[in-house]
């Protein structure tokens, strides 16, 4: 499970669960989530040059679901810092990716995000799944 992450206009950081996360290509080194038409982040994507991918660990249940939930500050009490790109990248996580938005691809109700990622970290352990 991944949390994606991307500023606003006015630098806020803001976040969503994306199980929707894949690999798309290797050189050049290609990611995309998928966010609902729904979703208020969806505006921050599209205009944003710059998103994260924060691959969680096996022990982050909570904070995948609180990233889910909608009607609150999402990084209220979580700890993050601007990557190198300045995206909001969240602390103590399995691995982060920084990525700069390439295309933007409607299909259906919802959009596909793709990113070419331009620096990743990463630390051992094993990740969320469901």
């Amino acid at each position: 499970i991944t949390v994606a992450t991307v500023c606003d206009a006015s630098g806020a950081p803001h976040g969503m669960t994306a199980n929707s996360f894949t690999s798309v290509s290797i050189t050049p080194p290609l990611v995309l989530i998928c966010v609902d038409h729904r979703a208020r982040i969806l505006e921050h994507f599209r205009i944003g040059d710059h998103f994260g991918i924060n691959i969680l660990s096996a022990g982050q249940r909570a904070l995948s679901d609180k990233f889910a939930g909608s009607g609150y500050d999402r990084f209220e009490g979580i700890a993050w810092r601007p990557g190198e790109t300045g995206v909001p990248l969240l602390t103590d996580v399995l691995a982060t990716l920084e990525c700069v938005r390439s295309n933007v691809v409607t299909a259906g109700d919802h959009d596909i995000v793709i990113g070419e990622v331009l620096h990743a970290d990463c630390q051992d352990g094993e990740p969320l799944v469901f």
